[in-house]
């Protein structure tokens, strides 16, 4: 393969675009460190940009219709922000119409350079990239994409444009890995030296299944990135059609399995799980990154779930209506459950209990850095009385998690993540009008009020913010502060994030670990440095604690971080940063506060810090979040009682509690037969 990068509109007038996702900032950043890789590996480049020259008009007609002008040749908004700009002799192609390939410069150069291979980044995924792709495929060119440096302001329709071209003309991998490809080493090769373990694949009719030739991911200890902990092999469509027929033979006895043994089978789980409590919280703490004490306390949720949801009646699933009507509720089937490596027991529990105990079989396609945790949950089922292909496990990445939903045999999907898998769910899912349940993170704010006990708010807000590093989707990421107060509380969250420990996340005294990866800190890291001359102040203090150049060297660590900016439409405000950052923002008055915390797109947790009950009915009335806190932080949520996010957290109906029944049964009315309500169900 001799490829060369093509970067596509890449330009301030299309970067500016309201609603991109990615939003600019970050996948300029992206393609930005491709670009550099490619340099460095001497890979050819070549620039792709839309221009309207100033003395003739060749817009687009759509263009034309809206009389929209856009990329004059010369002006800001044509030029490329000066990270992605060519230099030497990098090829720069002009086009006027979507594909980069409508003019004949591109054509012309890939011939001079011998190119057999595209790897393209850029905007608009849903027009430009999609028209470039599929005229490199007509021409026979090998196409990568490069799945994080490719943004869209309309993100379903994205999400369908990459399945489509996944389907036929295109690989989609994160810059990342398309570095590693081209520098020789990818990372589904064997690695130097000592190769770490191999986890089984699935876990298929009972038993863990391995299976061979398949792609494998490597996954590395976060506190100790050089560390390799194993390779997990990337199921495809072949296995997960595998998975998912052993699911759906187990069904119908499954569905027709009493309630009550259904309930008995997962109270047996608890307490297996409740025996390698200690166990499993030491592996959480080595895989993902998650301080002891708190992947402990992720285990005793998880117990509790189980005994909960396995003393649930299932009475009420039949009742008559009218004369001569039942309206009973039946199992969806086959659930696909797609879950996160944060909370690695806690969420998957939450999902694949309430869905065994009304009747259906599952699917599970944990995250990469929680495939060892799964395998472990999974054989607990099974010890506990699960009966074989009741819960079947697939390894791998999004490719599985893409071919899961597709499945014809799947009846639903439940799945946690960020925006671009529920971008990708919900489209999949609406393709096949089946039923969708997401969680998709949120930037969540607290407000503290003047009359407020500052010091109680200040340790609560910095807990919520930069335990487990932030990488939670309930964590505080925003802290909006009455002006009167501002000084005081700002002195005292300095001091409370002081006093947070930093480091090891299997020493008990630890609340602040690692992030997940490396990757994940470039990306932070990028938040931070975009902010610039904006934020009015930037607090560190562990930055400068002994040992800190020491812990960033060793593993993924970025000190717990809190930005003062109050410029409500900028990215480290607007953009869910997902890792130890807290932004602090001044306000005026009430108003100004609630317009704060309620001005961002997602809406899964808002908390006010206020003795005064005419502030808190002001805030209960007025915070746009699906969970709303009184005098705590926003981090964490009992998972026995209902969790439904508002706005662009959610996609479905709410999950846990009592409205687990809404998603995980369908209803069916029967008119006139036999069959009677029985309360024993």
């Amino acid at each position: 393969m001799k490829p060369a990068l093509l970067l596509v509109d890449l330009q301030h007038d299309f970067l500016r675009a309201p609603g991109l996702e990615p939003p600019a900032g970050e996948v300029v950043a992206r393609a930005a460190a491709l670009l550099q890789a490619c340099r460095k590996l001497q890979v050819p480049v070549i620039h792709a940009w839309l221009t309207i020259p100033r003395d003739k008009d060749v817009r687009m007609p759509h263009w034309k219709r809206a009389n929209k002008w856009a990329c004059v040749e010369g002006t800001q908004g044509h030029a490329t922000p000066e990270a992605l700009r060519p230099v030497g002799s990098e090829a720069v192609v002009q086009k006027t119409y979507f594909s980069a390939f409508s003019s004949a410069q591109l054509d012309a150069a890939l011939r001079s350079l011998g190119c057999d291979a595209l790897v393209v980044a850029g905007l608009y995924l849903q027009g430009c990239i999609r028209c470039t792709v599929i005229d490199a495929y007509e021409r026979g060119l090998e196409v990568i994409v490069a799945d994080d440096a490719v943004a869209s302001d309309e993100p379903l329709h994205a999400a369908a444009t990459r399945r489509y071209l996944t389907d036929r003309a295109a690989r989609f991998l994160p810059v990342h890995a398309i570095a590693e490809m081209l520098a020789g080493h990818a990372s589904d090769s064997p690695t130097a030296g000592r190769a770490p373990p191999v986890l089984p694949a699935m876990w298929l009719d009972g038993g863990p299944a391995h299976r061979d030739g398949l792609r494998g991911l490597t996954h590395c200890s976060p506190a100790c990135t050089s560390r390799e902990l194993w390779r997990v092999p990337v199921c495809g469509e072949a296995e997960t059609r595998e998975a998912v027929q052993s699911a759906r033979r187990a069904w119908r006895l499954w569905e027709a399995t009493a309630p009550a043994s259904r309930g008995r089978i997962l109270r047996r789980a608890a307490d297996l799980l409740e025996a390698r409590c200690a166990e499993l919280a030491h592996m959480a703490a080595i895989q993902v990154g998650k301080p002891l004490s708190q992947a402990e306390a992720e285990v005793v949720a998880g117990v509790e779930m189980l005994r909960a949801i396995g003393r649930r009646s299932t009475g009420g699933l039949k009742a008559r209506s009218g004369a001569n009507a039942l309206v009973r509720r039946r199992s969806l089937g086959v659930v696909a459950v797609v879950t996160p490596w944060n909370s690695p027991l806690g969420i998957p529990v939450g999902k694949i209990a309430p869905a065994l105990l009304y009747g259906n079989v599952v699917v599970w396609k944990p995250a990469v850095p929680a495939s060892a945790l799964a395998h472990e949950l999974v054989d607990m089922l099974g010890a506990a009385g699960c009966p074989a292909g009741v819960v079947n496990l697939l390894c791998g990445d999004a490719s599985t998690s893409l071919a899961l939903m597709l499945d014809s045999g799947v009846d639903a999907v439940a799945l946690s993540g960020g925006a671009a898998a529920g971008w990708c769910g919900q489209e999949v899912c609406a393709s096949r009008r089946m039923p969708f349940q997401a969680e998709l993170g949120g930037n969540n704010a607290a407000i503290v009020w003047p009359d407020a006990d500052l010091e109680d708010a200040a340790g609560k807000v910095a807990e919520g913010a930069f335990a487990f590093a932030g990488q939670r989707c309930t964590a505080n990421r925003r802290v909006i502060v009455h002006s009167s107060c501002y000084d005081t509380f700002l002195d005292r969250l300095q001091k409370a994030v002081a006093g947070l420990a930093w480091g090891d996340p299997v020493e008990r005294t630890t609340v602040v670990g690692p992030l997940i990866s490396l990757e994940a800190r470039m990306r932070l890291r990028g938040f931070v440095e975009r902010v610039g001359a904006i934020a009015t102040a930037t607090l560190a203090p562990h930055a400068s604690q002994q040992g800190c150049d020491a812990l960033v060297a060793s593993g993924a660590y970025y000190p717990p971080t809190v930005i003062c900016c109050d410029e409500p439409t900028h990215e480290i405000v607007q953009e869910e940063a997902f890792g130890p950052v807290l932004v602090v923002q001044r306000a005026r008055d009430w108003d100004h506060a609630v317009a704060l915390c309620n001005g961002v797109r997602q809406g899964l947790v808002a908390s006010l810090f206020s003795h005064s009950q005419a502030v808190i009915e002001r805030f209960l009335a007025e915070a746009q979040a699906g969970v709303l806190k009184v005098n705590a932080g926003t981090a964490g949520v009992d998972m026995t009682v209902p969790l439904r996010g508002w706005k662009s957290s959610w996609v479905g109906p709410a999950e846990h509690g009592s409205c687990d029944r809404e998603f995980y049964t369908r209803v069916q009315t029967v008119y006139g037969g036999d069959d009677q309500p029985s309360q024993s169900e």
